[in-house]
């Protein structure tokens, strides 16, 4: 899955790889989140064009955001069949500029958090599925998915399934959506190639929203390491005067 992810690159550089007109100029983030508004290229009108979505795609026919289940990634297998889905792979079809993403791998009882990049560093266009919602009074919300695959053998050590990346050479065909069709590009919705990412472990800090700063990047450190294992519980000291408690035979009790 894709549930954090990076952009780092300047905005000029993500502007003649993606190919749009708009100058934008927008600051690194290296802990983008659900439900904020993030990059999105989408084609309009012929052309490509940078827009911000909120990540966390709403159907137009949902009534009450609130009761509805936020959309962040969209599994590839199931496009064509989820009616969450089914008409943004036809028609409203989107790449979202990053240049690496999370995950958390578990170890012992502890999520470790990764920094996923393309091994050149490269930035990268994110598969995404784009739906605008219209509200009871007019309002509208530019929302987008993330679409994911099974994981190839590689980064399948960190999780069972990836963000898709959509290839240069590619960009075309896939945010071609005038055809109305999506079986043209079903077969791009696949896993990097082994070997085409590297990761590496990171600090616990990127679990927090509040925390968007290049350290997280970085590779965790030994003395990181260590201070982030959890502290043993410290038995407490009887008071005195009264008995200690017994040790706990694994049975339990009511008193």
């Amino acid at each position: 899955m894709c549930g954090r992810f990076v952009i780092t690159s300047p905005p000029a550089a993500l502007r003649q790889m993606f190919g749009y007109p708009d100058q934008p100029n927008f600051p690194p983030r290296h802990n983008i989140a659900p439900t904020q508004p993030i990059p999105v290229v989408i084609v309009e009108n012929g052309i490509r064009r940078f827009r911000l979505m909120r990540w966390g795609l709403l159907p137009a026919w949902v009534k009450d955001p609130r009761k509805f289940t936020l959309l962040i990634n969209a599994r590839a297998e199931t496009l064509l069949e989820r009616p969450a889905f089914k008409n943004a792979i036809k028609r409203r079809r989107c790449l979202i500029p990053a240049d690496g993403y999370y995950e958390w791998q578990l170890s012992g009882k502890r999520k470790r958090p990764h920094f996923i990049h393309r091994r050149d560093g490269a930035p990268i266009g994110l598969a995404g599925l784009a739906q605008t919602w219209i509200g009871p009074n007019g309002e509208e919300l530019d929302t987008v998915a993330i679409v994911t695959a099974p994981a190839s053998a590689d980064l399948a050590v960190l999780h069972h399934r990836v963000p898709v990346t959509i290839s240069a050479d590619d960009f075309d065909r896939w945010l071609d959506c005038r055809a109305d069709d999506a079986e043209t590009v079903m077969a791009l919705l696949t896993a990097p190639e082994e070997g085409e990412f590297v990761w590496h472990e990171v600090s616990t800090r990127v679990n927090h929203t509040a925390n968007d700063d290049a350290q997280l990047i970085l590779p965790i450190t030994a003395e990181q390491i260590a201070a982030e294992q959890p502290r043993p519980a410290r038995k407490a000291t009887p008071r005195k005067g009264e008995p200690a408690s017994p040790e706990d035979d694994g049975q339990g009790s009511l008193f």
